[in-house]
C-alpha cells in the first residue's frame, strides 16, 4: 500500500473511533442542572445489580476481576469512576460480561452519574 493510501486509511479508522458519543469521563457532561442520582438512589443499586459479583471485595469468585478494582464504597467508585465509565457507561458495554448486560437507559443513568462526580 502506498504511503498516501496508508495514511488515508488510517484517517478514516481514527476518525470513526472518535464518532458516536462519549468514550471517555472526559468526554462527558454532567446536565447543567447537576443530576438527580446519588450513590444511594443510583450507584449503589447499579453496582450491587451489576458489578458486585466480581468486583466486591469479598466476592467468592472474581472472575478476573483484578483485586484492586472493588466497588465496595463511594470511595472506591471516586478513586475509579474513569475506568468505571469507559468500561461500562453509555454507549461503552465491555462490562459487565455475560447475558445479563444493564439496559442502554441505565447505562446513559450512569455516564450521567458519573459525569456529574457520582455524588
Amino acid at each position: 500500500m502506498c504511503r498516501m493510501h496508508l495514511f488515508a486509511a488510517t484517517l478514516v479508522v481514527v476518525s470513526a473511533a472518535g464518532c458516536g458519543g462519549e468514550d471517555s469521563l472526559e468526554d462527558a457532561t454532567c446536565p447543567p442542572n447537576g443530576t438527580t442520582l446519588t450513590y444511594a438512589s443510583f450507584g449503589r443499586p447499579f453496582l450491587d445489580a451489576h458489578c458486585q459479583s466480581c468486583h466486591a471485595s469479598g466476592a467468592r469468585e472474581r472472575n478476573g476481576a483484578p483485586s484492586g478494582y472493588t466497588f465496595d464504597s463511594p470511595a472506591d467508585v471516586q478513586r475509579l469512576r474513569s475506568r468505571i465509565f469507559v468500561r461500562a457507561a453509555g454507549d461503552n458495554v465491555s462490562m459487565p460480561p455475560g447475558p445479563d448486560d444493564p439496559p442502554a437507559a441505565d447505562r446513559a443513568r450512569l455516564a450521567e452519574w458519573l459525569a456529574c462526580g457520582a455524588p
